[in-house]
């Protein structure tokens, strides 16, 4: 049987030394990383020649070292809506990651670069992003909930704290551990929540998505 073809990456991150380090463990954990870059405009340019899965962008790059990573992420959606973006940062930026997450579609990811513990975690996160998921570290989740007061009162507290692990990205399964709950007792909550914020089943695979956002925005 063919070994399986590796995801391709993409990386755009100002220093050196972050840099090739980065592209290093994404080369250890198996990934094919296929470009890397200074800038957040060298990336972009090449996107269509290179075609990778996913694109790991800094957030703050040349020239203003403010929002350049976020900037180039939100306009790799528009153009490249099939690649996949993680933006890893030394700085939890909630508008930032608001901004990213405000169209509600999956491939998205939020890390900070000194709380990924391990390579299989690198890894992990690459993969579901690659595979349409969501990715946030929870100090990126806890940030965006704090920035907003309260909308979801309806919520119950068990409801609030699956959501809260569902904007981390978990699993129903992983949530049930996390909870000490049955993945049967989840499900139930998930439902409840979807009913609760308006949001229909309209085929969509990232209703969670749009849960956490509809608590960040209403």
């Amino acid at each position: 049987m063919p070994a399986a073809t590796p995801l391709r990456l993409v990386v755009a991150d100002d220093s050196v030394l972050l840099r090739e380090g980065l592209v290093r463990l994404l080369d250890e954990a198996g990934f094919e990383t296929v470009g890397a870059f200074g800038d957040a405009v060298s990336l972009l340019a090449a996107l269509p020649t290179l075609q990778p899965d996913v694109a790991i962008l800094d957030v703050r790059m040349p020239p203003t070292f403010r929002d350049e990573g976020v900037r180039a992420a939100l306009e790799l959606r528009s153009s490249f809506s099939s690649v996949g973006v993680l933006l890893l940062s030394q700085y939890v930026e909630g508008t930032y990651a608001q901004e990213l997450l405000a169209s509600g579609r999956g491939g998205t990811g939020y890390l900070l670069k000194d709380r990924v513990a391990s390579l299989d975690e690198l890894r992990d996160a690459v993969t579901r992003i690659a595979a349409g998921g969501t990715v946030l570290d929870p100090e990126v989740v806890r940030e965006l909930l704090v920035r907003r007061t309260d909308p979801l009162e309806s919520l119950t507290p068990r409801e609030r704290d699956v959501l809260g692990l569902m904007a981390e990205g978990r699993t129903n399964a992983a949530i049930a551990a996390q909870l000490v709950i049955g993945v049967g007792a989840v499900e139930k909550n998930v439902t409840a929540i979807f009913q609760k914020l308006g949001l229909e089943d309209s085929g969509d695979d990232h209703r969670r998505v749009l849960a956490v956002l509809a608590y960040l925005q209403r």
